[in-house]
């Protein structure tokens, strides 16, 4: 009788303490130390332990649904093997996010379509959210979009403000937000707002020379690059579309044609059908 008395007032002290983790776990642990005669100092290890993983599991898990990323896009799944201008130990590298991340440093992934630019920086973002950082993948035009709807009600300050609690923001196909002066201008006051502050990712179809496609001003896009490029790494991710490649091989074994090389035909097809979707 009194040690399920001491056992329900352990759960509402638990429940106080707000230590549901080792509220759950305790008997089965006390049992174990029972039967093995633990010292102290071992069984109160051992609860603790346990209720830093659950933390852990459930930070985890909440700030992976607050990050947007794309499903099923992680390291494992993308195949460094077709992009071999990037090293894989570079990445995991950057995926620890210690000294980088810290000092507001950025990450530029510049290629054509289909080449893997997007699945990279979402892989990068679930990556360094397992090793405790928060980030968010959004596409660069909804962003604005938002920005724009907080400038128009007073509150583009605030909004900006908002992002800071993300360690990483990754802004998804630049080169899709259009020439709109106000549109542009709302983007370079986030990034300026983030220079050395907080790290950004950006993945760009175009290179840096024809940024101006995107910001009309030609000093606004001057002012743009030079903040996004000082303590940047940029992965040049030139390569064929992982789409196209795909489609071929998807047609040519319709075919009943062992996978190979492309007739011209096929490719220039493709080539025009991928030049309309976006990474």
């Amino acid at each position: 009788m009194t040690h399920a008395i001491d056992a329900a007032r352990l759960r509402l002290i638990l429940n106080d303490l707000r230590l549901p983790a080792i509220k759950e776990c305790w008997p089965t642990i006390a049992e174990q130390s029972d039967k093995e005669g633990w010292p102290a100092a071992r069984f109160l290890a051992s609860l603790a332990e346990h209720e830093i993983a659950e933390r852990d599991r459930r930070r985890i898990e909440r700030h992976l649904a607050e990050a947007k990323l794309l499903p099923g896009k992680t390291l494992d799944s993308f195949d460094f093997d077709v992009v071999p201008m990037i090293s894989k130990a570079h990445v995991m590298a950057i995926c620890a996010g210690d000294s980088w991340i810290k000092s507001g440093a950025n990450l530029i992934l510049i290629g054509g379509p289909g080449g893997g630019k997007s699945h990279l920086a979402s892989a990068i973002g679930f990556a360094l959210i397992e090793n405790g950082w928060r980030t968010l993948f959004t596409r660069t035009s909804d962003l604005v979009q938002k920005l724009q709807v907080a400038r128009r009600e007073l509150s583009l300050e605030a909004a900006i403000a908002k992002l800071d609690k993300y360690h990483l923001l990754i802004l998804d196909d630049l080169a899709y937000v259009s020439k709109d002066q106000a549109e542009t201008s709302v983007l370079f006051e986030l990034i300026s707002a983030r220079y050395e502050r907080r790290s950004t990712l950006i993945t760009a179809n175009q290179p840096f020379g024809e940024w101006s496609r995107v910001f009309p001003d030609p000093a606004m896009t001057l002012a743009a690059v030079d903040r996004l490029v000082h303590h940047s790494t940029i992965f040049e991710m030139n390569v064929d579309s992982y789409r196209r490649r795909a489609a071929l091989e998807r047609k040519q074994q319709g075919a009943g044609r062992p996978p190979g090389r492309a007739t011209i035909n096929d490719s220039e097809l493709l080539s025009r059908r991928d030049n309309q979707l976006p990474t």
